[in-house]
């Protein structure tokens, strides 16, 4: 694949080479855990979310957890200071936020090297992922995202609008809603054959081959990401600028151990969540204005229901709505009424 030149030419064989990549590492790695009983830490989710600090050595994320939770990680000057997973719980705006400090990663993480795949599959069921920078290695970021790339976590990125009807005999069909630039036919018939599919691939937007591959593979996270710069009291404010273009993004420059920034840091990881909240209120009394429930953007009655009981879901009937999700206030809803912030909910069993 390194030695082909890229063009309209070889875009076929190279796509068929990543789909039978692709497959072989995810066969290698089902041996792998299959023989050293699994991967990962044991640990406890709690709050209403999870964020997970992924880094290089000596950082300054177990500062950060501390800065964030008042938890007590052990910071050192020296590397591979923190060993296993340590977790934190912050409230801000109503939600309870566990974040968990992870030891360092290096290159090479993703195929094991320092109990790198323990430490980035716990990104993989992480609600916010925090790619901490050292102030002096601002392209470190690089590292980070091709490790947890190749664990299967696709940051910052959205699905690919694909679905895939399987059927357990026939051909392959493929029924494109749009038209393909990235990707032909012929490669996405391809890509499908050599992963066994029969059924019919229905794609609706334009996408390359590496996003089918992720689709057919099945086993791919996405998982939002805010990038912090930390230690920036080491440097002066001109320097920040400089950072910032080898970076390539937005980011919340910040100082743990001088404590710079940390407030606004707690902010965009709120916003980065995307959370709303929720007042619960019961038929014959007033809303709870002290506790809203916490749930993610875009949530609906029915979300709200199974948050709070499955079996309070299955008795649901409608829901009386207070907010600005509503024309007039209280409205009756369906269960699949959409809220916005703040909105106060009242169920009807």
């Amino acid at each position: 694949m390194k030695r082909t030149q890229i063009h309209k030419h070889t875009e076929h064989h190279v796509g068929l080479l990543k789909a039978k990549l692709a497959r072989l590492k995810a066969e290698q790695d089902s041996s792998q855990r299959s023989r050293q009983g699994g991967e990962g830490f044991e640990l406890k989710k709690s709050g209403d979310c999870t964020v997970v600090l992924i880094g290089l050595p000596s950082v300054g994320k177990s500062t950060i957890l501390n800065r964030l939770t008042n938890a007590k990680s052990k910071v050192a000057s020296y590397a591979f200071t923190t060993l296993t997973v340590v977790p934190g719980l912050f409230e801000y705006k109503g939600a309870r936020i566990q974040v968990l400090d992870l030891p360092g990663i290096i290159a090479g993480a993703a195929t094991g090297a320092g109990r790198g795949r323990r430490v980035l599959s716990v990104a993989r069921n992480a609600d916010l992922v925090l790619l901490v920078l050292d102030v002096f290695q601002p392209d470190q970021i690089g590292v980070l995202k091709k490790e947890l790339y190749e664990m299967g976590i696709r940051v910052n990125t959205q699905a690919p609008n694909v679905s895939i009807e399987y059927s357990s005999h026939g051909g392959i069909g493929i029924t494109a809603t749009c038209k393909l630039t990235k990707l032909s036919e012929e490669t996405a018939r391809a890509i499908l054959n050599i992963y066994k599919v029969h059924g019919r691939a229905i794609i609706r937007e334009d996408i390359t081959d590496d996003q089918l591959i992720d689709v057919v593979a099945g086993n791919r996270h996405y998982v939002p990401a805010l990038t912090v710069l930390n230690k920036i009291d080491l440097v002066s404010s001109r320097y920040i600028p400089e950072a910032s273009k080898r970076i390539g993004e937005e980011f919340v420059p910040i100082s743990a151990d001088q404590n710079i920034n940390i407030d606004k840091l707690k902010a965009a990881i709120y916003d980065r969540l995307n959370l709303i909240r929720v007042y619960l209120k019961p038929r014959n009394g007033p809303a709870d204005l002290e506790e809203p429930l916490i749930v993610a953007s875009g949530a609906t009655i029915s979300d709200v229901c199974d948050k709070i009981s499955r079996r309070f879901a299955g008795d649901a009937k409608y829901a009386l709505v207070s907010g600005t999700s509503v024309s007039f206030s209280p409205q009756r809803v369906g269960m699949n009424h959409v809220l916005q912030d703040r909105d106060i909910v009242t169920i009807i069993k």
